[in-house]
């Protein structure tokens, strides 16, 4: 199976199941109807999908024959339940599971946005530590660069278990983590900016995905506890 197969809901689910092992281990494996539920939640989802059951059980059917999940319901379990099998499968150690995880339930990101985002699952203790994991990714064939785009300040990177969008014309090529694109020549300014004006520039960004991830939290809770309170 070559991992650009992938469709959407495959990889949402896969996604899932990354995430909700960490996450909620007192759930796991899921059964189909909380598989559902992670792959449609309001919150760190992008976009928000409403997949129904038998969208959800044909993708973990099909991430089964290609070896990244499995049935896992108990004996005498009337549910049925999956987990996934990414560690064997894709050669995977925790920190870049987690950032493939959110990479697949969230899209393109920051260095900085997945060290918060990816907290929960596996604590990263620097942007060095992640752009370490992402180099693994890339190395692999999981995940590659997308080039900065004008105006914006960091680079950010895709997964590719589903092929990964084409460049865009004018735009440099996927390259490996520190690596500088074929053909781009690094502007002189940015080799000889200073170490701490680049550091502050991460630790600024890690902090805005940070309140960014607490904020959604936040929103999260307050859902959870409105639905959890009776009416009148």
């Amino acid at each position: 199976m070559h991992l650009a197969e992938l469709k959407a809901p495959e990889q949402r689910v896969l996604g899932c199941l990354i995430e909700k092992r960490w996450t909620t281990p007192d759930q796991y494996p899921l059964s189909l109807n909380a598989l559902r539920l992670a792959c449609n939640q309001a919150t760190n989802r992008d976009p928000v999908t409403d997949y129904d059951e038998p969208t959800v059980r044909e993708a973990a059917e099909r991430l089964s024959r290609y070896g990244l999940a499995r049935l896992a319901s108990g004996h005498g379990s009337r549910a049925t339940k999956y987990r996934h099998l990414a560690e064997d499968a894709l050669g995977l150690g925790r920190e870049e599971l987690a950032l493939l995880a959110v990479l697949l339930l969230r899209g393109p990101q920051t260095p900085g946005e997945l060290k918060a985002r990816a907290e929960r699952m596996a604590p990263f203790a620097s942007l060095e530590h992640v752009e370490a994991a992402l180099r693994r990714l890339c190395d692999g064939g999981y995940a590659r660069r997308v080039p900065r785009r004008p105006g914006q300040k960091e680079d950010r990177f895709e997964h590719l278990l589903g092929g990964g969008a084409p460049a865009l014309d004018g735009e440099a090529p996927a390259r490996a983590v520190g690596a500088p694109a074929r053909g781009v020549e690094t502007p002189a300014r940015e080799v000889e900016a200073p170490a701490r004006e680049r550091a502050l520039e991460h630790r600024v960004a890690a902090l805005e995905a940070e309140v960014a991830a607490l904020r959604e939290d936040l929103a999260a809770l307050r859902e959870e506890l409105g639905a959890a309170t009776p009416a009148g």
